[in-house]
């Protein structure tokens, strides 16, 4: 009997991001609704078909999504709060005005929360979960969806977030956390029961359900909630087989308890969090009845899987469970999707790379391989295909790289003077106003920045004609900027495609793909570049055109750059060589450039960080050892060599600062912005409590949103920061770039932005 094999999730935004152009179409008045509803069957079409053509036994189902698995899931429950019900939309209408807010004649609500997805670069809509709310099935989205297969002939398998997941991710009104009643406990586990009767009636053999929140560590109580939880949703399955998918991390604290309750299947990521999985499995072993699903193909980057690992790591498995399934070890959602015209990388290159729809290949592969004996396995073509791959001569090592990496010395991570002494030397040479005012550093990417950037890369206009229309965009926004009285200009950013990319473009040992899309929230897609071997700056990459901004304004103008972590956490990495050698060649690079800029004359100097938070490992006794005790040093080596005058600033978006707060303040920045206005400006209480010495700017209003916020609710926003902040210590901004929003709703947030400052300073100064 052949070896079961299971896909987690596959990419919903298509291969030519077909799905982001027909939403993006609808929201502009080019595309219909109807449009968009058959792009969306159209795809989901072709994924399934892909997927059953590649072998895959276990094809998921009810992974597709207009926006994000979390709020079709909270739409599903029931969890729409009333503000976005009264607006009186369509269905998909309300899921729009949920994940981007409404501002129009049915009404005018902000957006819900959006946080990062664990510790990857995709974006959920955080649940809201108030007293008035009944968690009951409310929706079809799932058994439609797997209807819709069926009639293809494909019978899969549905997936859907787990209730666990599902509460301990939501937040009530304010952000806060949720007080687990045994009401909204029981509300949940029936919903989840109706979902499982439902399939089975429909005939449904498996369904999976998602609770990656295992891997995280426990806190009192969390074990007898997901118990209460599926006890309840397990009673009622029925025929059908219920699979716990977990993935980020390992489950050794809780599988046990998985075991007793009676899943079908249990699905281990043994990649991140092997060790510990591989113990849990090898202490408590696993029923006949129970199929271990080895998620061994990886769904977090694009290299080629080693088949004699993952085949150790299934053999291993195999020595304590009698059924075990190959399985990718996340939802492929998050690696682009294939590698099919990427014409322009090498085949020496293109050959170690797998995406989506190849790593569906390596799932059959693999499954094919585990049967056979050793002396199958060395005859094996496909074996010995891969195992060509890892034979060490994929790139030489770049020995000027490594000797400045060794002479590194403790005093290169440290900046002098102390940052008080700095903040004082840098607010005399400065002259800022209190509360001064900036933006994040991006403008609006509008067609013709974009299209004439494409020109240019074509060869279509000249290195003159790109630079006179380039220098001509940074001329109009400082003047723009002027006229509405922002404090430290930017220069809009105008020749930069990605705030990663471009700079991978001027670093040595990076490559760069034409069409590896991955979705990053909603319709955001990103192309993330690909460090192949050894980096080092290859030429200065801002000087040109931030000096070239200063020169045309007497007002103080930052230089943007991204920070090395960012840069990393951002690219595919490499996996030869850890992430803190990669962190550290990066950060080397972006110091070069952060002292040319100060030698050209910038006095503000931003190392955007947005990505710092985000590979926290889940469990926090691994937060300082295998993260924070390099990364915070990376950052500080990149400016440590600049003058006390020169004020370096960063930025973090969308994630979960509170519980870091000390280290974000131990990177030594002298200013920081941050995301603060979809999570309610919750993280002011921690920098209360931390008596943080950074000089901040939690975000004002919200730019992933079109909706345009008045001066008065920006006025508010000021007010509640500086209940919890030193005046002296708060900056006002938006809470983002503004490269995705348009120039018709840019200017005005911002114009009520600078207002709203000089409104506060005038009640100050009374």
């Amino acid at each position: 009997m052949s070896v079961t094999t299971s896909v987690i999730g596959f990419p919903r935004i298509g291969q030519n991001r077909e799905l982001k152009k027909a939403i993006e179409g609808y929201w502009k008045g080019a595309n219909s609704l109807e449009d968009v509803r058959a792009t969306a069957k159209e795809l989901r079409a072709k994924h399934w078909k892909l997927q059953q053509a590649a072998g895959i036994d276990l094809i998921p189902s009810n992974d597709f999504s207009y926006y994000d698995q979390m709020l079709d899931t909270a739409i599903l429950l029931g969890a729409v709060p009333q503000r976005y019900k009264d607006l009186g939309l369509n269905e998909e209408d309300t899921l729009f005005a949920i994940a981007r807010g409404y501002q129009g004649e049915k009404g005018d609500v902000t957006a819900q929360p959006m946080k990062k997805w664990f510790t990857t670069n995709y974006h959920y809509l955080v649940p809201e979960i108030t007293e008035d709310t009944k968690l009951a099935l409310s929706g079809t989205k799932p058994f439609d969806e797997y209807a819709e297969a069926k009639e293809l002939g494909i019978d899969t398998k549905p997936v859907l977030i787990g209730p666990y997941t599902f509460l301990k991710f939501a937040r009530g009104l304010d952000g806060e956390e949720l007080n687990l009643t045994d009401e909204l406990v029981a509300d949940a586990a029936k919903a989840y029961a109706d979902v499982l009767a439902k399939f089975n009636e429909l005939g449904a053999k498996w369904v999976q359900l998602d609770e990656p929140y295992l891997v995280f560590d426990k806190e009192e109580g969390d074990l007898e909630l997901f118990t209460t939880l599926y006890k309840t949703i397990l009673a009622a399955k029925g025929n059908v087989k219920v699979l716990l998918q977990t993935y980020f991390g390992h489950i050794a604290d809780s599988y046990a308890t998985a075991l007793d309750l009676g899943f079908d299947g249990i699905g281990l990521d043994l990649l991140e969090g092997k060790d510990e999985n591989l113990a849990a499995v090898e202490q408590y072993g696993a029923p006949e009845n129970v199929t271990l699903f080895a998620g061994v193909v990886n769904g977090r980057n694009i290299w080629r899987n080693n088949y004699a690992v993952s085949l150790g790591l299934i053999d291993a498995l195999k020595t304590k469970a009698a059924n075990v399934a190959v399985s990718t070890s996340d939802s492929l959602l998050h690696v682009p999707f294939s590698t099919e015209g990427e014409d322009k990388l090498a085949p020496e290159v293109l050959k170690h790379f797998a995406f989506a729809v190849e790593k569906l290949g390596e799932v059959r592969e693999i499954a094919d391989l585990v049967e056979a004996d050793d002396a199958a396995r060395a005859e094996s073509e496909a074996l010995k295909a891969n195992q060509a791959l890892f034979d060490g001569t994929r790139v030489a090592a770049d020995p000027a790289v490594a000797a400045r990496v060794a002479a590194l010395s403790d005093d290169e991570y440290v900046r002098q003077p102390a940052r008080a002494e700095r903040q004082a030397i840098q607010k005399d040479e400065l002259g800022l106003p209190l509360l001064p005012t900036t933006t994040i550093g991006s403008f609006p990417q509008t067609r013709e920045v974009r299209s004439t950037r494409a020109k240019f890369r074509k060869g279509e206009i000249s290195q003159a004609e790109y630079d006179e229309f380039i220098g001509k965009q940074i001329e109009d926004v400082l003047h723009h900027q002027e006229e509405i009285g922002l404090d430290v200009l930017v220069h809009g950013e105008f020749e930069r495609n990605d705030m990663v990319e471009y700079f991978g473009q001027n670093l040595n040992g990076f490559l760069f793909t034409k069409n590896a899309w991955v979705q990053s929230y909603g319709t955001r897609c990103v192309k993330p570049p690909v460090v192949w071997g050894d980096v080092s700056r290859a030429n200065p990459i801002t000087v040109k055109w931030s000096s070239y901004a200063q020169s045309k304004t007497d007002h103080v103008v930052k230089g943007m750059l991204t920070g090395p972590v960012t840069i990393l956490n951002w690219s595919w990495p490499r996996e030869d060589i850890t992430h803190e050698a990669q962190t550290t060649q990066l950060a080397l690079a972006i110091r070069d450039e952060v002292l040319d800029l100060e030698a050209a004359g910038i006095k503000v100097i931003q190392i955007d960080e947005a990505a710092l938070r985000e590979k926290l490992p889940v469990r926090r006794s691994d937060w300082h050892v295998k993260y924070l005790d390099w990364a915070v040093p990376a950052f500080r080596l990149v400016h440590s060599g600049v003058k006390p005058g020169t004020q370096i600033h960063t930025h973090m978006c969308y994630s979960e600062f509170n519980d870091i707060i000390r280290d974000i303040d131990a990177m030594d920045a002298d200013v920081i912005s941050f995301e603060a206005s979809r999570g309610d400006l919750v993280v002011l209480d921690a920098i209360h409590d931390a008596n943080f010495e950074t000089e901040a700017g939690p975000g004002v209003y919200d730019i992933h949103s079109p909706r345009i916020p008045s001066e008065e609710e920006i006025v508010d926003r000021i007010h509640e920061i500086l209940k919890k902040m030193d005046v002296n210590k708060v900056w006002i901004n938006p809470d983002c770039g503004l490269k995705t929003r348009g120039n018709a709703e840019t200017w005005p947030s911002l114009e009520h932005l600078v207002a709203a400052a000089k409104q506060v300073r005038a009640e100050l100064a009374k």
